[in-house]
């Protein structure tokens, strides 16, 4: 024990072997969500569910290892909410790419990450993008995923006149999904720390006892799904039959900066936000090991691609197990072995996956959607740090969300965003307050809306 103390350095940050693990614990019952939203989130793509799953599990070991074993931070890491939304809904269903092109962008930007991680780039390219549109870019996933989750709960339906409207609010997957979201919502304004995790439990619990009586679109135990590794079989090393695909396409480049743009200033503010807390940001305001903790992000990525699962992101959920008094890579560690123990809960996957109606072919997710929804809504709370005195930042700001979301599109808002700001900057003759690398993103975006244009 005494050598888990040192190398930990359980004396340096006043903690102990016990509130490591208790928090680590706590931090994976605060995203243990994850691995039924993801699984349903890309196997929409066709991808297989069980290979998700696994993927999903293995990426998130091994990036809380890295980073407990490497880093020493009490911070865990799994695919990300948003980043996820966009590979299924913008790079597979509006670009049209295989799930397998897509698996070769999130390698690609992965291994952009680890050299950026690695090397003096990453504090300039931080310091080049304006803070404002972070935030706008934080906002509007909120909005995109949270959309998404109305979606899938039957809440908001298309609509030939209105393209969407309100959704059948008698349909019983409707109303178990909204059942749902008044848990989560109730246990969340209460403070539960463990929200999300317990409403979907309680949903389920619900579905199957309806479902036992004769209701019918409910949830079952009963999944048709393939086996736990015969599923992993096929998304493993899946990305090296999408390469070819990927780069045919005028999308390539938005859609691997988009990638890694987002999980690179994803997982800088978590680790900020997270590390304040945990008493692991220097006199000079810096992250101590920083390098090392983007290092362990960057490898999950790697290695999420290679098994088969959209881009892994330091969670913010991690904040749970340090108010818990985690202060050290063990709450990591235990946090990436509880991810591989949770193997063993794949049986129950069924539950979790979309009900169709026989009657409409509507799919619905009931258990899981009010997840999406949630964290959109904590997303959507980065507005409060956009000033919008400023008119550049309120349009340029403005421009991201709502092209985010109306687009159905991450990529395209953040495209809009990075035009438009430095755009407004120029004809407010504050052109010197644009960083040159704006400038030149502005250019890249431009050029990329002419390609796509006349190769429609």
């Amino acid at each position: 024990m005494e050598k888990v103390a040192n190398f930990f350095k359980f004396r340096e940050r006043n903690t102990t072997f016990k509130t490591e693990v208790l928090a680590g614990v706590t931090t994976f019952l605060a995203m243990a969500y994850i691995l039924p939203v993801n699984a349903n989130m890309l196997g929409a793509t066709g991808m297989p569910i069980a290979g998700v799953f696994f993927a999903t599990v293995m990426a998130s070991f091994i990036a809380a290892m890295i980073m407990g074993l490497i880093a020493n931070y009490p911070v865990a890491l799994a695919p990300g909410m948003g980043i996820n939304a966009f590979f299924t809904y913008t790079v597979v269903f509006t670009y049209g790419l295989s799930w397998e092109a897509a698996l070769a962008a999130v390698l690609i930007s992965g291994v952009l990450f680890l050299v950026l991680s690695v090397s003096g780039l990453r504090k300039m390219i931080i310091n080049a993008i304006p803070q404002p549109l972070k935030y706008a870019v934080g906002a509007g996933i909120g909005f995109f995923i949270t959309f998404i989750g109305l979606k899938n709960a039957g809440l908001v339906v298309g609509d030939g006149a209105t393209l969407v409207t309100l959704g059948d609010l008698s349909h019983p997957a409707v109303l178990l999904a909204i059942f749902g979201l008044l848990i989560v919502v109730l246990l969340s304004v209460r403070g539960n720390r463990f929200s999300l995790i317990i409403a979907i439990g309680i949903t389920a619990v619900v579905g199957l006892i309806l479902n036992a009586v004769g209701v019918s679109n409910m949830p079952s135990l009963v999944s048709q799904q393939e086996g736990l590794f015969e599923g992993a079989g096929e998304t493993f090393f899946a990305f090296t039959r999408g390469f070819g695909e990927l780069f045919s396409t005028p999308q390539a480049l938005l859609v691997i900066f988009t990638f890694l743009f987002v999980d690179f200033f994803d997982t800088a503010g978590t680790l900020i936000a997270v590390g304040n807390r945990a008493g692991l940001i220097s006199e000079d305001g810096e992250l101590v090991d920083g390098n090392k903790a983007l290092l362990a992000d960057s490898i999950g990525t790697v290695a999420g691609a290679a098994f088969g699962t959209s881009t892994v992101t330091s969670y913010i959920e991690s904040s749970t197990g340090i108010e818990q008094g985690g202060r050290t890579g063990l709450t990591a560690v235990t946090v990436g072995i509880l991810f591989l123990l949770s193997l063993a809960i794949y049986p129950l996957i069924g539950i979790f996956t979309a009900i169709v109606d026989p009657d409409t072919g509507a799919e619905f997710y009931p258990v899981t959607s009010m997840a999406l929804i949630m964290v959109g809504s904590l997303m959507v709370s980065q507005l409060k740090f956009i000033d919008f005195d400023d008119k550049p930042v309120l349009i340029a700001s403005f421009l991201t969300i709502v092209f985010m979301i109306f687009s159905f599109s991450i990529a395209e808002g953040i495209a809009v965003g990075f035009i438009f700001y430095p755009l407004a900057m120029i004809a407010s003759k504050r052109i010197k307050e644009v960083n040159p690398i704006m400038y030149g993103l502005m250019v890249f975006f431009i050029v990329y809306f002419v390609i796509t244009t006349v190769f429609a």
